[in-house]
């Protein structure tokens, strides 16, 4: 009853919103351009702040961890079972994800700006904005973006030194991996999913755009991708066994022993697959659902040095 009131409240103050837009459309642009902070998003939605927010709410880990690795606070934070980095952001209310927004708690939270998804969030912005919080829309499907968004949350904590500093950081590594990057580069298969459903990730999504900038060649590179997913393919087991990866990696946030013991069934019922030379070195693995399958915010570099790690024990 209370969530359905917020809405109807929502949908009131939206329409005198609209009407109040075409009235002084050009006042709002002036008052924007003297703002003390002006921002363009992912979505290249203008956003402007009289004064940096005091009441942040991110919609996923990544975005929270970015946050506080500028030195930031939130009020709300995403409903995760994944560990956080920042230990500070533990007792932050949780307000649900950017799959299933908590319309309810981020009012109830006075929310300045909520930080989400494009183009998930997109069809949140109307609703959202007419509870008072402004959106700003970002994702991460290589680490080039994440690196755009930790500049562009730099310029809203008008923390830019410290943004820097962390690009900086992130730079360096990949520099260091390109250095001792070995030819010709092993051969790696990365896959997300659950039981009964898995998807190989290609050089397009965050997890490829690592495998890649670590060191590693992606053997699914040339497969098409799926309609609903583009940064994910259909897998194919015969092409799996023709590429012969050296490394088989596992990205799910279900039971990683779960996971991996059913998507080797699924891959068995290939007579050749016992033949592959990541079967037979047992290079079969799950890694971490905080540092891949989501984005890992500032913690990239962890995910970068733990995926060169495999990559150079392969040389070995």
């Amino acid at each position: 009853m209370k969530k359905g009131l917020l809405i109807c409240c929502a949908a009131f103050v939206l329409s005198l919103t609209a009407c109040s837009a075409r009235a002084g459309g050009s006042d709002q642009t002036a008052n924007q351009q003297q703002s003390l902070i002006q921002i363009k998003d992912f979505a290249n939605r203008n956003i402007a702040f009289d004064e940096v927010p005091q009441h942040i709410v991110a919609l996923s880990n990544g975005e929270t961890d970015i946050i506080y690795a500028l030195g930031g606070t939130l009020v709300g934070r995403p409903t995760s079972t994944t560990p956080l980095a920042a230990k500070e952001a533990e007792d932050v209310e949780q307000i649900g994800s950017a799959h299933e927004v908590d319309l309810e708690k981020i009012t109830l939270l006075r929310a300045d700006v909520v930080l989400g998804n494009n183009p998930m969030n997109t069809k949140d912005v109307p609703i959202l904005e007419g509870v008072g919080s402004k959106v700003i829309l970002t994702s991460a499907n290589s680490i080039d973006e994440i690196k755009k968004q930790i500049e562009l949350f730099g310029q809203l904590l008008q923390k830019e030194q410290r943004a820097n500093e962390l690009i900086k950081q992130i730079d360096e590594k990949i520099k260091q991996y390109e250095a001792s990057s070995y030819t010709p580069k092993p051969r790696a298969l990365l896959v997300y999913g659950a039981p009964g459903t898995f998807m190989a990730a290609l050089p397009n999504s965050l997890s490829g755009n690592i495998l890649e900038l670590a060191g590693g060649t992606n053997i699914a590179s040339d497969y098409p991708g799926l309609q609903s997913y583009p940064q994910y393919a259909q897998l194919n087991s015969e092409r799996i066994v023709e590429a012969n990866p050296q490394l088989i990696l596992i990205m799910t946030h279900g039971d990683p022993e779960e996971v991996k013991k059913s998507f080797l069934k699924e891959m068995q019922t290939n007579p050749a697959w016992s033949s592959l030379e990541a079967v037979k070195q047992n290079k079969v693995e799950v890694l971490p659902s905080d540092l891949f399958g989501s984005n890992p915010g500032t913690r990239v570099m962890e995910s970068l040095e733990l995926l060169h790690g495999k990559l150079e024990a392969l040389q070995q």
